[in-house]
């Protein structure tokens, strides 16, 4: 039950880096505000409250007052013109009247509990208040021994507008303070995420040599460590792929000593036997080294995956394959052309090794390119398709190149996946065979 409730609360909490530190930021600013308020505006607004209800029930005593002295209409008119204009009070006499309602218990909410208070202790007679006698006015009625006396006052005598002020002065801060702290927090964001953004197009082969330290100390660290990284990793590959050139020239020296031999012997079964192992030798020689040097060396270019995978197919049609292609729609990102060509065509040469027809279908889904390739082979057990791409794996186990080749071309047709931002799949195809599906990220 503990978990399930942590896990609703956690989908309402912000998962970007930004989002989480403003909320940690305002928290604690907002729970202060909130408490500052709570205990200010309660001996605020308790302590205005009560003076105005005082300062009000003491002008109408004073009314009362006078009104006992002199109850005659003319001092009344007199008195009614005076509180008028100096006490903003309207009186109405109404003879023989009597009250038909009488506030006895104090009403609810903060400045009618203060008014009756102060009525209360002030007048000894029976009195009626109405704070709602319209948007502007309230109406006070007492019972007087000739008949009732209504008083109408303004409603701004009980309320004092610096409350509103001090509410409006809360939010406004809280805003401003708000909108700066999203300011700060997005220059201090912004540095993460362009060495995360940087970091990715690293990992495509995308260029990041204008990539530079920013931010806080702990991210430049981090932008620094990176660029580190960066630079070990791309000393380690061309080392790499000097050495297997090297290793790949000082092999194809005697072998091509060897095929001039060859071909200076007279044909016989022997011969044509070893001129056989020479060509296996120079594709096994070329295979490692493709697998070696990878996408070394190669830098990423806006390309067309449509046009790519025509140009593809096309070579595989020369070759006799009997593929059916169907493009949904064209499609440019940035990719390394050469490895994508070598990933495609290794895909379509294992399905041509092994079935008679292939079924290519490309288009966008969501966020990502997909392409989709079904035989009509013998497919591959579920429990093997991973291993397929372990270097120099083969489902075929005699070793014989042209049946079972080197065992590298799935292996660089998903790292030159991934390297990309993508992967490659092995699936069951819907009608019998193998499916491989190879998805690209658009949004990187």
């Amino acid at each position: 039950m503990g978990s399930e409730q942590n896990r609703r609360i956690k989908s309402f909490l912000p998962t970007g880096l930004l989002g989480r530190s403003l909320l940690i930021l305002m928290t604690p600013m907002l729970l202060l505000q909130v408490v500052t308020v709570l205990i200010f505006f309660e001996r605020h607004w308790d302590t205005v409250a009560r003076q105005l209800s005082r300062g009000l029930a003491g002008d109408v005593a004073y009314v009362l007052d006078y009104l006992g002295q002199y109850p005659d209409e003319d001092h009344f008119k007199w008195i009614q013109h005076s509180a008028r204009g100096h006490m903003q009070l309207d009186l109405v006499f109404e003879p023989d009247a009597i009250l038909d309602e009488q506030t006895t218990e104090p009403p609810f909410g903060l400045v009618s509990k203060e008014l009756f208070i102060a009525l209360d202790e002030r007048l000894s007679r029976p009195f009626y208040f109405n704070m709602d006698l319209d948007d502007r006015r309230l109406e006070i009625r007492i019972q007087l021994k000739h008949g009732v006396l209504s008083i109408v006052a303004p409603r701004k005598r009980l309320y004092n507008s610096t409350t509103y002020i001090f509410f409006m002065w809360i939010a406004g801060s809280a805003l401003i303070l708000y909108g700066v702290a999203v300011i700060f927090m997005r220059n201090q964001v912004r540095p993460i995420r362009r060495l995360a953004k940087a970091a990715d197009q690293f990992g495509r082969g995308v260029d990041v040599e204008d990539f530079k330290p920013e931010g806080a100390a702990e991210v430049r660290t981090a932008a620094t460590s990176f660029m580190a990284m960066r630079d070990r990793i791309g000393r380690h590959l061309s080392q790499r792929t000097a050495l297997l050139a090297g290793v790949s020239h000082d092999l194809r020296t005697p072998l091509t000593r060897m095929k001039l031999e060859l071909a200076m012997q007279q044909s016989s079964p022997g011969v044509d036997a070893l001129k056989q192992d020479v060509v296996d030798m120079e594709r096994m020689v070329d295979a490692y080294l493709a697998f070696a040097r990878g996408e070394e060396g190669e830098k990423a270019e806006l390309t067309d995956i449509g046009k790519l995978l025509t140009d593809q197919v096309g070579e595989a049609l020369r070759d006799g394959q009997q593929i059916d292609l169907h493009i949904e729609d064209n499609l440019d990102m940035e990719l390394r052309p050469q490895s994508m060509r070598r990933c495609i065509s290794n895909i379509m040469s294992n399905a041509g090794r092994y079935a008679n027809n292939l079924s290519v279908r490309a288009g966008r889904r969501g966020q990502d390119y997909e392409i989709v390739f079904d035989d009509d082979g013998p497919g591959i057990p579920a429990e093997k398709r991973e291993e397929v791409f372990k270097p120099f794996f083969r489902l075929e186990e005699s070793r014989n190149q042209a049946t079972g080749g080197v065992g590298l071309g799935m292996t660089i047709a998903r790292d030159s996946a991934r390297g990309h931002g993508g992967d490659v799949m092995l699936e069951d195809a819907p009608g019998g065979g193998l499916r491989v599906r190879l998805v690209l990220p658009i949004g990187h």
